[in-house]
């Protein structure tokens, strides 16, 4: 939470006041919390500096975008920039009668394109990237299927690695159901 310079300072007598923070906050210098704010004065009686980090660390809300969107969402954002510039480029070109309107008419054209693509790419590769990834809850899954398919397969091949073992520990004895 920021604070104004007047919420920082102490009282107006030279007394230290406790910070005026909304106590829902979850700040440690809350009001209730018993820490007292830290004006001149009362650096100067402790003693010590006051040590405050410029930043609080505070949890992400949404995770982070998987590698492969995130790039296709970096080229689709400079596509539109570009595209929007080159817009921009031919209207003021045509409001100046210049000879240069038609051609950034026709590359905002095929910007308009481009840029459509690239948005598309963003949709179609996360929707790829959480179908692989089983990201969708979803108990018709395609993703769940596929990670229950590799599971019983692995498992058949453990159970055939674990059955010609035991052959092999009977040392060739064929025929033969329990030991001597």
């Amino acid at each position: 939470m920021l604070m104004g310079t007047a919420e920082r300072r102490g009282a107006p007598d030279g007394g230290t006041t406790e910070v005026s923070a909304p106590a829902a906050s979850g700040a440690p210098d809350a009001p209730g919390s018993g820490i007292p704010a830290a004006g001149p004065h009362a650096r100067a009686r402790e003693g010590q500096p006051e040590h405050r980090p410029l930043w609080r660390e505070e949890p992400a809300r949404r995770p982070r975008l998987p590698d492969p969107v995130r790039t296709a969402a970096v080229r689709a954002v400079l596509v539109v920039a570009v595209t929007l510039i080159s817009a921009m480029v031919a209207f003021l070109c045509t409001l100046a009668e210049s000879w240069l309107a038609f051609p950034m008419v026709l590359a905002s054209v095929a910007g308009t394109v481009v840029a459509t693509w690239g948005v598309l790419d963003v949709w179609v590769t996360r929707q790829v990237w959480n179908q692989r990834h089983g990201v969708v809850s979803v108990p018709s899954s395609t993703a769940r299927a596929m990670r229950r398919e590799r599971r019983r397969a692995r498992r058949q091949t453990r159970a055939a690695e674990r059955g010609q073992e035991r052959i092999g520990r009977r040392g060739g004895r064929t025929g033969q159901l329990s030991h001597p």
